[in-house]
This record gives structure tokens, C-alpha cells and sequence, in this order.
């Protein structure tokens, strides 16, 4: 009877043995890298606010695989921000991703990243993607291109864009979509077909700011620029304290080369909605146009404190400080660019 229990206690631990030691071999094993739980928190508010080394982390979230698409999606909202050839390439890599969400955001980005002559090559492909929506952001990305730019894709690009005018078409009672239906058209200078997609567009919402801009560039496209003047002049009756038409305005006349004007369109703009950095940006602009040079120097630094992370901005400032040759300044601004983007292709010129 002994003998019986010594041989089943025998053949446990040949049974249980083996399982054990693996069990403590494997405790023993070094976890797999991971980044910890905050850091796609903290990567992206880095990227947005412009910190020292915001586009090594912008770049290693990039990387990842274990990221949801909306996530994914979010952070080339700032990728353009921190160009570079692996910026580039992690944006191109994500064209093909599975999540259309991704390629399109990939698409936005790349459409920023690369300038007009280059980018029919990356994103033509993209006019026959399976998914409908994605089709759609490359023609929005490729549109206005001349016809040497878009090359070989002009073909896919003229199928798609009559997809997308067909889609919004069915669209009649969604206002923004008809807006976008007539920026389509008068692309194609199809002015009538525009003017019907505006009507519709103003029908279902009368005040809509967007359908009222448009109309003011469809007018004047085709050469009737006191009746765009009218609309303008009539919106901002109603609504003169409006930030929006008060920069329309100021577009208006800065393309009709009355920057003077312009300027208080703008400098108006700016102080309804301090906090627009476009507006400010445009007004920086006048101002530098009329040579008010230390007026734009200012606009820009407000923008850049207020906004680090805008390279547009950051660019602009450094070269109108090249001009009145305060070059301690432009080296202050080369060097925080530097440590957030060494790879930036501006750091290359040098002074």
C-alpha cells in the first residue's frame, strides 16, 4: 500500500513538475515595452502646445498599432505642424489603413504637409479607394490643382468629383452640403448650378454664413463684383458686429487691392474674436503689405503665445524679423523650433 501512494506521488510531480517550472519561467520573463496609459494624453497636448520635443512623441504615438481610429485620427490634426520626411512617411503608411476615418485624416494631413506640385503623386491613388468617403477627401484635397499637377490622375479625378457633386445633390435639405456642392461647381465654373445649390443652402438656413460667403465668391467670379459688394454690405447691416463678415469684408478688399480698407475689416475682426488666430494671421499680413512692420511683429507674437505649436505663424514671424535684421530674435524662435521639430525642413536655411 506504501508502495502504491509513493508511485502516484511519483508520477504528480512528474505531472505538475514541468507546468510549475514554466509557470515560474515565465514570471521570470521581462514584460513586452509598453507605453504607459497617459502618454497618448500627454503626447498629444505636447504636440498642441507646442512643448520641447513635440514631434518625437507625435511621432512615436504614430508608430503605434494598438491606437483607436479616433485617437489615430487626432493626432494628424497636428502632425502638419512638425513636417518632416518621417512625418511624411507615417502620414503616406496611413493611407492604407483599415479605418477610412484614419485615411482620411491622413489625407488632411498630407494635404498640408506637401505642397500642391507634389501631392496628386501621394494622393491620387486614393480617387479609387473603395470607400466613398475617402474618394471624396482626396478630390477636396486635390481640387483647385492644374491640370500638369494632377497629371495622370486627371481622369479618376473628373469620375470622383461627379460621384461627389451626385451624392451632395441628393443632399437638398442639408445646408453645409450644398455650400460644398456650390464650391464644386464653381470649380467647374458650372455658375448656374452653383447659384441653385446657394439658394438651396439659404432656404433651409437664411442666415448662414458660409452660403453668404459663397455667394460673394461666386458673384465675383464671374465678374459681378458690385452685386458681391451688395451681399456683403447687406449681411454686415444685420450684423455689423459680426467677426466672421467683418474678415469676409476684408478679404473682399484686400482681392480688390483696397488694402487700406482692408485693414480695418480686419483689425475690426480681430478685436470681435481676439482669440481667431486666422484672423490675426491675416491681419499680421495687411499690416506687413502696408508696411506697418512692427504692428505684424506683434500680431504674430500673439499668435505664438497663444498658440506655440503654429509653425505657419513661427515661419512668417522669423523671416519678417529677417528683414529688419533682428537676428537675435530670429534665433530665439530657430531654437524653440528646433527643440520642437529638429527635423523641421526651415532649419535647413539657417539665417
Amino acid at each position: 500500500m506504501q508502495r502504491r501512494h509513493l508511485i502516484l506521488i511519483a508520477l504528480l510531480l512528474v505531472l505538475v513538475l514541468p507546468i510549475a517550472i514554466g509557470y515560474l519561467w515565465r514570471d521570470q520573463q521581462p514584460a513586452a515595452p509598453s507605453l504607459p496609459p497617459h502618454s497618448y494624453a500627454k503626447a498629444l497636448r505636447q504636440a498642441h502646445d507646442g512643448l520641447p520635443g513635440a514631434a518625437r512623441v507625435l511621432y512615436q504615438q504614430l508608430q503605434r498599432d494598438d491606437l483607436p481610429p479616433i485617437r489615430r485620427a487626432a493626432l494628424y490634426v497636428e502632425l502638419p505642424n512638425y513636417p518632416s520626411p518621417q512625418a511624411l512617411k507615417l502620414a503616406q503608411h496611413d493611407l492604407e489603413h483599415a479605418d477610412p476615418l484614419v485615411r482620411r485624416a491622413a489625407i488632411a494631413s498630407i494635404r498640408r504637409l506637401l505642397p500642391a506640385a507634389q501631392r496628386s503623386l501621394v494622393l491620387g491613388p486614393l480617387l479609387e479607394d473603395d470607400e466613398q468617403s475617402v474618394r471624396f477627401a482626396a478630390v477636396d484635397a486635390l481640387l483647385g490643382l492644374d491640370p500638369d499637377a494632377i497629371g495622370l490622375y486627371f481622369g479618376p479625378l473628373q469620375d470622383a468629383l461627379e460621384q461627389y457633386e451626385q451624392t451632395l445633390e441628393q443632399q437638398p435639405d442639408d445646408a453645409a452640403a450644398q455650400v460644398h456642392l456650390a464650391r464644386l461647381y464653381m470649380h467647374e465654373q458650372a455658375y448656374s448650378d452653383a447659384d441653385r445649390a446657394l439658394q438651396r443652402s439659404l432656404a433651409v438656413a437664411p442666415e448662414g454664413l458660409d452660403a453668404l460667403a459663397t455667394q460673394v465668391r461666386l458673384l465675383e467670379q464671374q465678374g459681378r463684383h458690385d452685386a458681391s459688394r451688395e451681399v456683403l454690405a447687406k449681411a454686415l447691416a444685420l450684423r455689423p458686429d459680426s467677426a466672421f463678415l467683418q474678415y469676409e469684408l476684408g478679404l473682399w478688399l484686400t482681392r480688390h487691392e483696397q488694402q487700406e480698407y482692408a485693414l480695418l475689416a480686419l483689425a475690426r475682426a480681430v478685436e470681435l474674436e481676439p482669440e481667431n488666430n486666422e484672423y490675426r494671421y491675416t491681419l499680421a499680413v495687411t499690416l506687413h503689405q502696408l508696411e506697418q512692420i512692427d504692428a505684424a511683429q506683434k500680431q504674430l507674437e500673439t499668435v505664438l503665445n497663444r498658440q506655440p505649436a503654429n509653425r505657419r505663424a513661427r515661419v512668417l514671424l522669423i523671416e519678417y524679423w529677417k528683414e529688419t535684421g533682428q537676428l537675435q530674435n530670429v534665433q530665439v524662435l530657430l531654437a524653440e523650433l528646433e527643440r520642437q521639430n529638429p527635423d523641421d525642413p526651415y532649419l535647413q536655411q539657417g539665417l
